[in-house]
């Protein structure tokens, strides 16, 4: 069979007879192979939208909670680091616990947990155990408890005294800590200034008594707890204020 000079076999359509004697065209494979090459030019044209008419990245809550956590904590131990080696007052004091109680508020005890322990663990290697020791305790356990009361709603009657109670601890921990590494009892060294101060308080008051050592330690108790009540107020004060802008409101007073 003859073709025609303008049509060659390469590009003939094929008859196709069915049994039923209906005729069926089918395109040759050239017409197949630019139908393939436009898909791909298709799918790389959508590949190439701008950022804002693509489909928006679904976030795992795991990895928000993971990148959070770390974030806080690394912010956390920042504070701390600044406060050691430029001390400007009780202003950074203050917000030592916050970080990681907004972790607490934002995906509760484990990520909190997770992040006490990354912030200890980069202050270990910033700044040695022992000051990564001193920032787990007490603010690293003072975060965990003041998330744990705000996300149950508790009373700042109650949050305040059990984190005084924290605090209380953690300094009597501390004073510890540094008379074992020293080798010295710092304690003795303190009830000495404080019983000059009630000897003091006593001539001021014409009481011709000799303070008990009892009496002495017993206000020096009072003083530290007095103390950490302060600090607590003023951290409830400085994450009223905080925490509401950031979308975690913590119980009103």
């Amino acid at each position: 069979m003859a073709f025609p000079a303008d049509r060659s076999p390469d590009t003939e359509i094929n008859n196709v007879v069915s049994d039923s004697g209906e005729v069926a065209e089918t395109a040759d494979d050239d017409n197949w192979v630019d139908a393939e090459d436009g898909e791909t030019e298709a799918v790389a044209s959508t590949q190439e939208l701008p950022l804002s008419r693509q489909q928006p990245v679904l976030k795992s809550p795991q990895t928000l909670a993971m990148v959070e956590s770390a974030f806080l904590a690394s912010m956390v131990s920042i504070i701390w680091l600044i406060n050691y080696y430029f001390p400007i007052g009780p202003l950074l004091r203050i917000l030592f616990p916050i970080p990681l109680a907004l972790v607490y508020l934002r995906w509760r005890s484990p990520a909190a947990i997770k992040g006490m322990i990354a912030a200890g663990l980069l202050l270990s290697v910033l700044m040695g155990p022992t000051r990564s020791v001193v920032f787990v305790i007490p603010y690293g356990l003072m975060s965990l408890q003041l998330g744990f009361c705000w996300v149950r709603n508790a009373s700042w009657g109650f949050s305040i005294f059990t984190g005084a109670l924290i605090g209380t601890f953690g300094f009597f921990f501390r004073f510890w800590l540094f008379s074992f590494l020293l080798g010295e009892n710092l304690w003795q060294y303190v009830m000495g200034q404080i019983t000059n101060l009630v000897d003091w308080l006593f001539l001021q008051f014409n009481i011709l008594a000799q303070p008990d050592v009892l009496l002495v330690q017993l206000l020096a108790v009072a003083m530290v707890f007095l103390n950490s009540l302060i600090y607590m107020v003023a951290v409830h004060l400085t994450a009223l204020l905080i925490l509401d802008r950031l979308g975690n409101p913590i119980p009103r007073p």
